[in-house]
């Protein structure tokens, strides 16, 4: 039938030129962004189990922000400890020095002042070990737990406290020959607890790496995941692009010529 009220063609043309074109919007954000999965309205699923890859990324960043802070909470403390023990060596040479029955009163004198400052600077040592607040070296210090996982699993930090009471055992000081003579055991005592506490504070280290490692290739596993999930094939896409868009204009050419249709019918009207 022809008629000039219902021009089935033009309908059909319009309608799948309407198809086309929201083809081609979709293909030109998913070139834009990237994604294939851009909202909820284009795979509802995956597009929820995507939104919560990406939550478990941002929670890996907190885990590693926490494990940096734990990394330097030890690093100030193995700075601290390897300064104690370096220095321990030297006031081991200066122990032996004053311990010597020749020393004149002047030469131990120095001896003992050049001790103090030692003893002073050990002190110092423990104090500054600080990071964020945290010293896990001072006496009474404890241990310290960071979030090393994005369930809530917690790391110890266990802490080195003894080194706290190094200068204080030491603190006698060097006065006379056998002042000098009676910390020559002490410090070797004092020689093994900074070895201890070494051994404590790079297992700390070890752990922390340990955990961090695992945690940045956990997140490199959830990254390529989301990745292959929600990634745009963007050859693909391309090649899809030109081909609508020869679908989009010959579907303009035939709206064209389908509304040229009524036309016709006025040839059968001419005289």
């Amino acid at each position: 039938m022809t008629s000039i009220n219902t021009n089935v063609g033009a309908l059909v043309a319009l309608r799948n030129l309407n198809l086309t074109n929201i083809e081609l919007e979709k293909a030109q954000d998913r070139i834009s962004t990237g994604y294939k999965i851009i909202g909820p309205k284009d795979d509802a699923s995956n597009f929820s189990i995507a939104q919560g890859l990406r939550a478990d990324l941002k929670a890996f960043d907190a885990v590693q922000q926490s494990l940096s802070a734990g990394r330097g909470i030890v690093a100030a403390a193995i700075a601290g400890a390897e300064n104690i023990s370096n220095l321990l060596a030297e006031m081991k040479q200066k122990i032996i020095q004053s311990a010597n029955p020749a020393n004149t009163a002047n030469q131990q004198s120095i001896l003992t002042a050049d001790f103090d400052n030692m003893v002073m600077q050990l002190n110092s040592f423990v104090n500054n070990a600080v990071y964020n607040g945290r010293n896990i070296i001072s006496s009474g210090s404890v241990t310290v737990s960071i979030t090393s996982t994005i369930t809530g699993g917690q790391l110890q930090i266990v802490n080195a406290s003894t080194l706290g009471g190094v200068s204080t055992a030491l603190s006698t000081g060097v006065a006379s020959t056998a002042a000098a003579l009676s910390l020559l055991t002490a410090i070797t005592a004092q020689e093994l607890i900074v070895g201890t506490a070494l051994g404590t504070l790079g297992a700390n280290a070890k752990n922390i790496d340990f955990q961090s490692t695992f945690s940045k290739t956990l997140t490199d596993a959830v990254t390529e995941g989301l990745g292959s999930l929600v990634d745009a094939d963007l050859a693909k896409e391309s090649a899809k692009l030109q081909a609508l868009q020869v679908k989009q204009q010959l579907g303009v050419q035939a709206l064209s010529i389908a509304n040229k249709r009524p036309e016709i019918i006025l040839g059968l009207f001419r005289g």
